[in-house]
């Protein structure tokens, strides 16, 4: 049985995006593969943190891996921080890395575009997420476009350690699903949504109440042409609601297309906001049985004993292969 790991920062509530663009995906791959779903909480730091704030969202976040469907009966759910391995061998994949290759990654630049002063550990994210994927061996990543670029980086970093040092590391695939992998912004469809984006109608959050939902999607940005048709680059608005419709329904973009012909963008944005109600309205309920329960507390901590003994064995192949520690008799 295939490996699998996949992590998700929690810093802020996630979005419809992250829900139908990943999540779902976690649940259909726990079916048929060892699963390891990780909170990635010390990635969020590489940026400032009000720390009461950070710890709300890493149990939210939690809260939200089990309210979809991901069964700790079949997938290891755990927090990053709580398995010490992966800063030790982040630190190790920083010494294997060269800093022309973390200072050519796209979002070092876009996150520090601009800035007086950024955080080094902007610089060294990349590492930290090979350690993370590599402790595991891990034989597909399932990520959105964005992060293709760091796993790359993560796959010549392994290559490298292995030809250096010891041929340890499984090689990673990187898996980036067809459909759903880039929900846009309902202000602006031309960008990916985004929890980090400062206008709250740009994004649906997964925990937004039913009657904020039909608001944002009542709002979204289309065009002036009435007509509903699926055309990324003539009516992104409207192309980036059918795909949202599509993931809610479990219908084809053209079934819908064609059902709504002649009802103008009113009738269908409102359905489409049901679509997206209906479909968020079991994840919320699970989530408030969930978020402040002792079940969930067991369940990381149980992710957590699990992951560390995996990780902790290849970490310390890692460390021998390196030269570090003691030679013992």
């Amino acid at each position: 049985m295939k490996r699998i790991f996949s992590g998700i920062q929690p810093s802020g509530t996630l979005t419809l995006g992250n829900y139908l663009g990943a999540m779902t995906h976690f649940v259909d791959l726990q079916e048929d593969h060892e699963s390891f779903f990780c909170i990635v909480d010390q990635h969020a730091i590489t940026v400032p943190q009000d720390k009461l704030e950070l710890r709300k969202n890493i149990l939210s976040l939690a809260a939200l891996y089990v309210a979809v469907g991901l069964d700790p009966k079949k997938a290891t759910l755990f927090i990053q921080s709580e398995v010490p391995a992966h800063a030790q061998l982040g630190w190790m994949m920083q010494c294997v890395s060269y800093i022309g290759e973390l200072e050519r990654m796209t979002q070092f630049k876009d996150k520090s575009d601009g800035k007086e002063a950024v955080s080094s550990a902007l610089l060294t994210y990349p590492p930290l997420m090979a350690a993370d994927i590599l402790l595991y061996k891990t034989d597909i990543v399932p990520v959105g476009e964005d992060q293709k670029q760091h796993l790359e980086l993560t796959r010549d970093l392994a290559e490298r350690f292995n030809h250096k040092y010891n041929d340890i590391f499984t090689i990673p695939e990187v898996r980036i699903p067809k459909q759903g992998a880039r929900i846009m912004s309902l202000t602006d469809p031309t960008k990916k949504m985004s929890k980090s984006n400062p206008n709250p109608k740009s994004y649906i959050s997964m925990l937004d109440e039913p009657n904020t939902i039909r608001k944002k999607i009542k709002s979204a940005v289309t065009d002036s042409d009435p007509d509903i048709f699926f055309d990324v680059q003539e009516k992104p608005g409207i192309s980036n609601l059918l795909t949202i419709h599509s993931l809610c329904t479990d219908k084809e973009i053209p079934e819908i297309v064609e059902a709504y012909q002649g009802k103008g963008y009113g009738t269908f944005k409102a359905d489409t906001a049901e679509a997206v109600v209906n479909k968020l309205a079991p994840v919320q309920a699970r989530y408030a049985e969930l978020i402040h329960s002792d079940e969930l507390h067991q369940i990381l901590d149980d992710g957590a004993a699990h992951a560390g003994k995996i990780a902790g064995s290849m970490l310390q192949k890692a460390e021998r292969a390196m030269g570090l520690g003691r030679k013992r008799k």
